[in-house]
């Protein structure tokens, strides 16, 4: 019998309430759909009233939602098991690591036994295709890399959160390196270009591309050194994701479910957001328009999206309402796990058409004033939503989706199906063989460092320094022996050693300024040569007046008294 058929029986009924005719009329699609739970009346499960969401309508958004502990981790569980039995492939953050087990087959117990039964459903304990992944090292999964490149200057510029001047000198710098043939891996790459532009060697190629700030090029260094601070040195790298592994479908048909780990997002927000923006920005420049697909090529999921949104920079926030506005029509969808509607930015939260939501609690003001304003964004039903959503139990929830028409379905209250995967994280011992054993691992694992800007601009450095003259030096000094006398010519003789220094005393010091003065005042008086002075023409001993300017005809002077005597006579003399 199928679900039309049961809907038709149960509105036929007369003993059914309308609730129960109205979700049941109103979940019962001919297309191919997911089974997320049956609808809940006085407290008891309605198995022929079964809720479910539209194959085809994944690929409009969701977002689940509740308080902590109410169960929004097991009906993403559920959902991704849903998806995945459909062929469709699923990429979820684990945020908790408590999704790992998806990847191994359910644990019966009497608990889970008595719920199956309630609600009608045939439990078969089974474990799900899962790869597992991890941001740089942060994890024990898989790495994930991307390489500076591929972000490109716009998608850089928004992940450092630059201005426009910045922006366009972060392109200029790209460009550069593209034409120079620097290739930018990693964030070192992109820190030695920047420098080596700013530096006295690269200021010629500074000019060819318009000219870089000293001052905006040091702000983009010190934005880049807080986001390698959050752990994207790691990140950043090759060998590069390709994003189409996140497409693959097993040979059984079943979708593949891609765990990307993130123990510490909560220290380090800005490597998760910089992966996601350039992870949505990959695929939807990589994947085809196809319009509206009977199932969608692939579904995220983002744990305690709160995370990712708490201080998130304008950029950020721009570029994931975009990106969800936009990538419906490329076949993806993309679903929303956090503790209140709130949490979600409005420009976002206006895109996600399916609604899963769990208990609200009501305990503070601003926790009723949240609560007044979920019930606002549902559409119009029986139930008296304020008190419902504070009432509902762990695993049930209130439930409206998008029908294949695109209209809303009836608010249903809704117990949610139990996984028929693990509900706890598998063993590490055990995540750390499957990871091993991974085709992915054995294409990803291993880092590649292969000669990039960094080490090709230290090179030219390095060969520029090599190339340089050394200065010149004073000629060396002969050494004795090395030449040889000529005929005729005396042979060197070495040097002699200078007589040791002595410290004088305070009154040779004195003498010795006497000594200068009266020479330089005998010299003073000596008439210039040609001059006629009747005076000057006798000289003792008969000489020249003009011999006595040369320095041969001076006696010697000594510091002393007798010294410093003569030459006042002869001054006296003289003149």
């Amino acid at each position: 019998m199928t679900d039309a058929e049961t809907s038709e029986e149960a509105v036929a009924d007369t003993s059914v309430s309308p609730v129960v005719a109205e979700v049941t009329e109103g979940y019962a699609f001919d297309e191919p759909a997911i089974e997320l739970g049956v609808l809940v009346e006085a407290e008891q499960p309605v198995p022929a009233a079964k809720v479910r969401l539209p194959l085809a309508m994944m690929n409009r958004h969701g977002l689940v939602a509740g308080a902590t502990g109410t169960g929004k981790t097991k009906t993403l569980q559920v959902l991704a098991e849903q998806l995945s039995a459909a062929g469709v492939p699923v990429f979820a953050a684990d945020i908790k690591g408590d999704l790992s087990g998806i990847a191994a087959p359910g644990e019966s117990s009497e608990k889970l036994d008595a719920r199956v039964r309630k609600l009608g459903q045939d439990w078969q304990p089974r474990g799900f295709p899962t790869e597992f992944y991890a941001l740089g090292d942060d994890g024990s999964g898989t790495p994930l890399r991307a390489t500076v490149s591929s972000f490109g200057p716009i998608l850089m510029a928004k992940v450092l959160d630059l201005n426009e001047v910045q922006e366009s000198t972060l392109g200029l710098v790209f460009s550069y390196a593209d034409k120079s043939g620097l290739a930018l891996l990693d964030l070192s790459d992109l820190r030695a270009v920047l420098m080596f532009l700013t530096s006295d060697e690269g200021k010629a190629e500074l000019k060819q591309i318009g000219g870089v700030s000293k001052a905006t090029v040091g702000v983009i260094l010190r934005k880049l050194t807080n986001l390698a601070d959050q752990g994207a040195d790691a990140f950043f790298g090759e060998p590069e994701f390709d994003t189409e592994d996140l497409l693959l479908v097993d040979a059984d048909g079943s979708g593949r479910i891609s765990l990307l780990e993130l123990p510490n997002v909560q220290d380090r927000p800005a490597l998760f957001s910089t992966f996601l923006m350039w992870l949505l920005a990959d695929l939807f420049a990589s994947l085809p328009e196809v319009g509206d697909l009977e199932k969608p090529k692939l579904v995220f999921f983002f744990d305690e999206a709160h995370l990712l949104f708490n201080d998130a920079s304008d950029a950020f926030l721009d570029a994931i309402a975009q990106t969800v506005r936009l990538i419906r029509s490329k076949g993806v969808g993309v679903f929303f796990v956090t503790q209140t509607p709130k949490d979600v930015p409005d420009e976002v939260l206006a895109q996600l058409g399916s609604r899963v939501q769990h208990q609200l609690r009501a305990h503070t003001p601003n926790d009723a004033k949240a609560l007044k304003q979920t019930v606002a964004t549902f559409p119009k039903s029986t139930y008296d939503l304020a008190e419902a959503l504070t009432a509902l139990g762990t695993g049930e929830a209130i439930v409206t989706v998008m029908d294949p028409d695109g209209a809303p379905t009836p608010v249903a209250w809704t117990r949610i199906l139990a996984p028929e995967s693990l509900m706890a994280p598998i063993a590490a011992e055990d995540l750390a063989a499957r990871v091993k054993a991974s085709a992915q691992h054995a294409k990803y694992g291993q880092a590649i460092d292969r000669e990039s800007a960094r080490e090709k601009l230290a090179a030219r450095l390095d060969a520029g320094a090599a190339a340089e003259p050394a200065p010149a030096g004073p000629a060396p000094a002969d050494q004795p022996g090395d030449r040889q006398p000529s005929p005729g010519q005396q042979a060197p003789t070495e040097p002699a050693e200078p007589a040791p220094k002595t410290r004088r005393t305070k009154a040779e010091r004195r003498c010795s300024r006497s000594c200068r003065r009266t020479r330089w005042s005998v010299r003073s008086r000596v008439p210039p040569p040609g001059r006629s002075s009747a005076a000057s023409s006798a000289t003792p001993g008969g000489a020249d007046q003009s011999s006595l300017r040369t320095s041969s005809t001076w006696p010697s002077v000594t510091c002393n008294s007798t010294s410093i005597s003569l030459l006042s006579a002869w001054s006296r003399l003289t003149w």
